[in-house]
């Protein structure tokens, strides 16, 4: 399975862009700031550096934080505990991919309960089968 962020508004505070799910539109997204960090951890902002564009492998596996599964990125220079979870602002993030059912490519996302129990179903279905892939890419 393969999914895949397409980045393509950067402001002073946020990253907003789509996700597609085998190449269909699924979500809005929202993350922190695109510092181009590229490996190096003095170039990253705790809680405000959206992770470097490039491809990943995805797990689920449960979340002691939202104490729910979520996916989780694995292999991610420079971070850990990257998710895709639910959230409206780059405040919300962490470091981490937000995903909602509504978008205004602006300031942030909305709806997100509904995408990411979706989402979750749609990974556990297909989990033992064959990998889960997220390519992150800047537009």
């Amino acid at each position: 399975m393969e999914l895949k962020v397409v980045r393509s508004v950067k402001n002073e505070n946020s990253t907003l862009g789509k996700m597609y799910l085998n190449n269909e539109f699924y979500a809005y997204t929202c993350e922190d700031k695109v510092r181009n960090i590229k490996g190096d951890i003095k170039k990253k902002i705790k809680g405000q550096t959206a992770i470097d564009a490039g491809r990943y492998e995805v797990v689920l596996s449960f979340s002691n934080h939202f104490q729910k599964y979520l996916p989780l990125l694995l292999n991610v220079p420079c971070f850990e505990g990257i998710r895709i979870h639910g959230g409206n602002t780059a405040a919300d993030s962490l470091g981490c991919i937000l995903i909602g059912a509504n978008g205004d490519l602006k300031t942030g996302i909305s709806n997100c309960a509904s995408k990411v129990s979706n989402l979750v179903a749609a990974l556990k279905s297909v989990e033992k089968k064959e990998k889960i892939w997220i390519e992150v890419v800047d537009a």
